[in-house]
C-alpha cells in the first residue's frame, strides 16, 4: 500500500493530478527540496502520459526497421517473383503478368478478396494509361496494399487512457505465444520506465505461472499469482488490478488461459475476466490484445471474429511471422475485422517483438 505521503487520487471524469504530499514552508523552495519533489513523478497519472507512451513505442518502431525488414524474409522471398515479372512488363503481356502477380499475393496469403481488388485495380490503371513502366506499376501496388492497412487499421498505438494503473489483458487460443508475448511486451515497455505488475491469469495451466515467473524475473517486474490451486481467473486479475491501484503501478499486464474459439464455456470466462477488471478500474482494460499465430495463414480469421464477438478485441499481436512465408495474412485481418495490429513478432528475441508499422511492413515485403 502506498504511504500516505505518496498517495494520488484522480477525480472522476477529470485528467487532473491530486499529489498529498506533507505541506512544508511557503518560501520558495531550496535546490534541495526542489530535487527531493521531483522523485515525486505519478508518471501514468499525468496528463497524456500515455498518450505519450503509445506514440513513443511507435515512433522507436521506425528506428527498429532492420529487424521488421529480417523478420518478413520469407514473405519477401515469395514475392520476389513480382520484381522479375515487372522487370521487363510491357502492355502486350499485362494479363500474363497480373495472372502471375495474383498467384504470388495469394501464396503469401493476402486472402482471394483483396488479391482480385488489388490486380483489378492495377489493370484498370494500367489500361487507363496511368502506370506506364513496371516501377510505376510496383509502386501502385505498394501504395494500394498500404492503403488497406491503414484505411481501417490505423490506430496502431497503444491507447491506454488516463487512470492509472493502464490494464492490459492478453487473449487467445492455445499454444499462440500469449505469455511470451506478454513478456516481450513488459520488456518493451520497461525500457520506457514503465513500472510494471504482471498477473498471471492462466490458471489452468500450471507451466503457465512458471513461465510468467520467469519472464517476471527476466524483466525485474512483480507479478500476482493464484493463491491457491483451481482459483478463478477473474479472481486473480481482480486481485491484480487492485493492488496495481493501490501500490502505484503504471501498467497491469493480464495473462489468461488459451482457449479454442468454439468452446463456449471458456469464452465465457474471458467476460467474467474482463467484468472483473472493470469493476477496479473503470474504463478498464484499456486493451484487450488477441495474440494470434502467423504460421496458421488466413485460418486465424475465424479465432479472431470470435472473440472479438465475444469480448471487443481493440488490437492484434501477430506472432511466429519470423519463421512465415504468410505475411499477407497482416493485410486480411485488417481488413475484414478492422482491428489494428499493434505488434508483430519477428524473431525469439526479447527485442522482437515489434510495434507494428504499416509503411514499414510493406517496405520490408516488397523491397
Amino acid at each position: 500500500m502506498a504511504s500516505p505521503s505518496s498517495h494520488l487520487s484522480l477525480a472522476s471524469g477529470s485528467s487532473t493530478l491530486f499529489c498529498n504530499f506533507p505541506r512544508r514552508q511557503l518560501s520558495p523552495p531550496s535546490t534541495t527540496t526542489r530535487l527531493v519533489a521531483s522523485r515525486f513523478k505519478c508518471l501514468a497519472g499525468q496528463t497524456g502520459f500515455f498518450t505519450r507512451l503509445g506514440r513513443l513505442i511507435k515512433e522507436k518502431a521506425k528506428s527498429d526497421v532492420d529487424k521488421i525488414f529480417s523478420g518478413f524474409s520469407r514473405t519477401r522471398d515469395n514475392l520476389a517473383v513480382i520484381d522479375e515479372l515487372l522487370l521487363y512488363w510491357n502492355l502486350a503481356e499485362t494479363d500474363r503478368i497480373l495472372d502471375e502477380l495474383e498467384e504470388a499475393l495469394l501464396v503469401s496469403d493476402f486472402g482471394p478478396r483483396i488479391t482480385v481488388k488489388i490486380v483489378e485495380s492495377l489493370r484498370e490503371d494500367i489500361l487507363a494509361g496511368k502506370l506506364k513502366s513496371g516501377s510505376e506499376i510496383k509502386d501502385a501496388l505498394k501504395k494500394s496494399v498500404l492503403d488497406f492497412l491503414t484505411r481501417k487499421g490505423n490506430k496502431t498505438e497503444l491507447e491506454l487512457g488516463f487512470r492509472k494503473p493502464a490494464v492490459i489483458m492478453i487473449v487467445g487460443v492455445n499454444g499462440g505465444g500469449k505469455t511470451t508475448s506478454l513478456g516481450k511486451l513488459a520488456y518493451r515497455l520497461k525500457k520506457e520506465g514503465v513500472k510494471i505488475l504482471m498477473a498471471a491469469g492462466d490458471t489452468f495451466r500450471a507451466a503457465a505461472t512458471d513461465q510468467l515467473e520467469i519472464w517476471a524475473e527476466r524483466t525485474g517486474c512483480e507479478i500476482v499469482i493464484a493463491e491457491q490451486e483451481n482459483a478463478k481467473a477473474s479472481s486473480v486479475l481482480s486481485q491484480a488490478v487492485k493492488r496495481g491501484k493501490e501500490e502505484g503501478f503504471d501498467v497491469v499486464l493480464c495473462d489468461t488461459s488459451g482457449r479454442l474459439h468454439t468452446n463456449f464455456s471458456l469464452m465465457e470466462e474471458l467476460i467474467a475476466c474482463k467484468k472483473a477488471v472493470g469493476k477496479v478500474v473503470r474504463g478498464a482494460p484499456n486493451e484487450i490484445l488477441l495474440v494470434l499465430d502467423g504460421n496458421t495463414g488466413l485460418n486465424m480469421l475465424p479465432q479472431a471474429r470470435e472473440f472479438n464477438e465475444v469480448v471487443g478485441i481493440t488490437g492484434l499481436i501477430l506472432t511466429k511471422l519470423d519463421g512465415s512465408a504468410r505475411g499477407g495474412c497482416v493485410v486480411s485481418v485488417v481488413d475484414e475485422l478492422g482491428i489494428p495490429v499493434k505488434f508483430v513478432g519477428v524473431g525469439e528475441g526479447v527485442e522482437d517483438l515489434q510495434p507494428f508499422d504499416a509503411e514499414a511492413f510493406v517496405n520490408a515485403i516488397f523491397s
